[in-house]
């Protein structure tokens, strides 16, 4: 049933190969659980109480509230597949919900900061990969994904501009800067990818597709040349990203479009980053503001 529901979301839903995999595992975690505790590998016969029973474990072992509620969320959309083809008529998440959280503030690198990799950091390092790697993620926004997907007939130098396949398998067109096309030329005369590895634009030095992991680990890299704070990430590049193209003027319905957001809100969560900001320019400039009772 789990082959069937993978398909799916594959053939039917044309979710990514990464989304795929994230159900996959958050479903085989559940499927353990399940032939576990109750002896059967027939997920079509779980209730309530062992989903309820699932997410009192995950809590126990110090999964983060994060991580259940997206295990959840799979197993709300595996059951809907099985109440779709008639395997069951009631879904055992029916009326479950989600653990409440406050999501941990994810403060973007500084416009300086990041100016810092640019003026020093680069130079002295001497890794082109590495650094079309940053300057990728920095100036487009795209997710670390994207990135290791990027297949080569999609990236235009002459025109200054990527395609990129999203979620969903959804196309979108992100411009890049003459520097950055320039940047990524200079790259293409090191780049020696195996032959069955020729179709991705980006490959390590093996000549293999880059991975996910190596993205992060170099993201985390460089970012701790230049920052103390503790969320170093390839997301956080496209939170920076984001941030510093609406500071500077950029209209949020097209900032959107780049970041592949479905919904507005989801981009309207970078116009609040620099709140601390705001307050200290408003502290320092408005005429009420009083030095004793800042905001």
């Amino acid at each position: 049933m789990l082959g069937k529901f993978l398909d799916y979301l594959q053939f039917e839903k044309r979710y990514s190969p990464h989304t795929i995999t994230s159900y996959k595992r958050d479903l085989e975690d559940f499927s353990h659980f399940y032939l576990r505790t109750e002896s059967s590998e027939d997920l079509s016969k779980a209730d309530k109480k062992v989903i309820r029973n699932f997410i009192v474990e995950l809590s126990e072992n110090s999964i983060s509230k994060r991580s259940i509620n997206r295990k959840l969320s799979s197993l709300r959309s595996f059951y809907l597949f099985l109440l779709k083809i008639g395997e069951i008529k009631v879904s055992p998440t029916e009326s479950i919900s989600s653990l409440k959280f406050y999501p941990e503030k994810q403060i973007p690198m500084s416009q300086e900061e990041m100016q810092m990799l640019d003026d020093h950091i680069f130079e002295e390092m001497h890794d082109l990969l590495e650094q079309c790697i940053m300057e990728v993620l920095y100036q487009t926004g795209i997710r670390k994904a994207e990135l290791c997907g990027l297949i080569f007939e999609n990236v235009n130098l002459s025109g200054n501009e990527l395609k990129i396949i999203g979620k969903g398998n959804k196309e979108r067109f992100i411009p890049i800067s003459g520097n950055l096309a320039v940047l990524l030329q200079s790259y293409l005369k090191i780049r020696k990818p195996l032959d069955e590895y020729k179709s991705c634009f980006f490959v390590n030095k093996k000549g293999k597709k880059l991975n996910e992991k190596f993205v992060y680990v170099v993201v985390n890299k460089y970012l701790s040349l230049i920052t103390s704070k503790q969320k170093r990430s390839p997301h956080i590049l496209r939170h920076s990203f984001a941030t510093h193209v609406l500071d500077n003027g950029a209209e949020i319905s097209k900032v959107k479009k780049i970041l592949g957001h479905s919904s507005l809100a989801s981009t309207q969560v970078y116009t609040n980053a620099n709140i601390e900001q705001l307050k200290k320019v408003f502290n320092q400039a408005h005429p009420r503001a009083s030095k004793k009772e800042e905001l």
